[in-house]
Order: structure tokens, then C-alpha cells, then sequence
């Protein structure tokens, strides 16, 4: 084991970074469900950014906002020192490489979310949904602009595969190693993993296929976020069904980083 895995401080960051992800899936995934049903807002304006209004707006708001942001800003710490030190995997050297791409792919999305966190608790909320509209329609308009969304959307796509994939063949297990709790805590840390796994690749491929429609039809406005996702599922057969779901999945991821956080060695 490398030594900085094994040092206290590292371990406290990852924790407080697994807890303030599991409070970012979670309280999304109560918000898809209950819009699910019509107990609360609208699917079309449910994302990772909606959560950070919601505390902002909560005692102590700008506050709790600040330790959200520094929480995640601790998750993609814990990718990076992921990424760059080696480890005691024997593993080929392709699934490594793999592997290391995909914790700094996943530093890099959780640094922009802690980016815009920290830019809400000082500036307020700048209506980033546009700004992310204004940006796919900027690559639209460039020379095959309508290419590059397209193989965007199926990343996109694949990262939703793998996800699914990622769930079903009960891989993400090897890389959970609980230092304390009990055969019930590991049962419902594996199962919430699963089912928390296959909703956010749902999510994933609904957000590759409406940004391959948005390429075919070469319509930026097709494209969209986790909230258009949302919406798409909703307006899907049996779309509140569908919706609460996968809301109730991604609670389930929420729980599952809850778990890690509390009893997982970090080794």
C-alpha cells in the first residue's frame, strides 16, 4: 500500500468528499421522485445545480453552500491522488491506464461543479442552464460542429453503457474495501451501489441520445442536461413510473456514498 493512501489526512479528505457527493445524489434523486408524482418542482428543473439553490436558501445558507463546495472540491482531491500514484493492482497495464483516465475525467466534472458552487455562495446564481446553451451553440455553429456533438453524444452514451455495465457485473465491489460495519451495512452499501449504478447510467444514455438528435437535426436546443433528461423520461410511457425510478435510483447512489464515506478504509 502506498503511503499516502495509508496517511490520515488523505482519508479525511476522501470521506468528507464521498459525503458531500452523497449529499448531492441524494437530494436530486428526492427531487426527481418526488416530481415524479407532482410533489414538488418541475423535471425540467432538476440538476446537480438545483440542489446547491435548495441550500443556498436554507439557514444559514451561503455557509452550508461553502462547506458543499470545499466537500466536493475534497472528492476531486481524492480522484487526482487516485489518478496520479501508483497502486498494488495487478491489473494490465491498459485497464490501469483505463482506470486513471477515468478518475481525472470524473476530477474534472466534480471541479467544475464545486467551481459553480463557489461562484454561487459569492456571486449568486448566474443562470448557468443558459450559459451551457449559449456553449452548445457555439460549437454547433463551427465547422462541423454538428460532428463534434455527435461524437459527444457518444461518449456520452458509452459512459451510460459502462455505468449499466459497471452495476450488473458487480465490478465496482473490488474497489469498495469497508474498514468497519457489519454483513448489513455491506449488503445495502452493494445493493444501493447497484441500483444506484444502473440509474445514473439511464441519465448518462438519455443525455447521449438527446445530444445525438440535437447533432442529426443540427438543433442545439435538443441537447440537454440532467433536468432535460429528466424531462424526457417523465414524458416517456408510463414516465412517472420511469422517472421516480430512476430518482429513487440515484438516492440509492446518495446512500451508497454515504456508506463509503463512513466505513470504507480508503486504501
Amino acid at each position: 500500500m502506498n503511503g499516502i493512501y495509508a496517511s490520515p489526512a488523505i482519508k479525511t479528505i476522501a470521506r468528507l468528499g464521498f459525503t458531500a457527493k452523497g449529499l448531492v445524489y441524494s437530494l436530486i434523486g428526492i427531487l426527481a421522485f418526488m416530481a415524479a408524482f407532482e410533489l414538488g418542482r418541475q423535471s425540467n428543473n432538476i440538476d446537480k445545480e438545483t440542489t446547491f439553490n435548495i441550500i443556498e436558501d436554507l439557514p444559514a445558507g451561503k455557509w452550508l453552500l461553502a462547506i458543499v463546495s470545499l466537500g466536493i472540491l475534497c472528492y476531486v482531491v481524492w480522484r487526482v491522488v487516485q489518478a496520479l500514484l501508483p497502486n498494488d493492482s495487478n491489473d494490465s497495464t491498459s485497464k490501469n491506464v483505463f482506470k486513471k483516465f477515468r478518475y481525472l475525467f470524473s476530477a474534472l466534472i466534480y471541479l467544475s461543479l464545486a467551481f459553480f458552487a463557489a461562484k454561487m455562495v459569492f456571486q449568486g446564481n448566474q443562470n448557468n442552464g443558459d450559459k451551457k446553451q449559449d456553449a452548445i451553440q457555439s460549437v454547433m455553429q463551427m465547422n462541423n460542429g454538428p460532428l463534434l456533438i455527435g461524437i459527444g453524444a457518444i461518449i456520452i452514451a458509452i459512459i451510460g453503457i459502462y455505468q449499466i455495465y459497471y452495476s450488473f457485473s458487480e465490478k465496482y465491489e473490488k474497489h469498495v474495501s469497508l474498514n468497519y460495519g457489519n454483513d448489513k451495512t455491506s449488503d445495502l452499501l452493494l445493493t444501493s451501489g447497484k441500483i444506484g449504478y444502473v440509474a445514473r447510467g439511464i441519465v448518462w444514455l438519455v443525455i447521449g441520445w438527446l445530444f445525438g438528435r440535437a447533432a442529426l437535426h443540427s438543433n442545439s436546443s435538443e441537447a440537454g442536461d440532467t433536468a432535460k433528461a429528466f424531462k424526457f423520461l417523465e414524458e416517456a410511457s408510463y414516465g412517472s413510473y420511469l422517472l421516480g425510478a430512476v430518482g429513487f435510483g440515484l438516492l440509492c447512489y446518495g446512500i451508497f456514498n454515504f456508506i463509503r464515506a463512513r466505513y470504507e478504509s480508503f486504501q
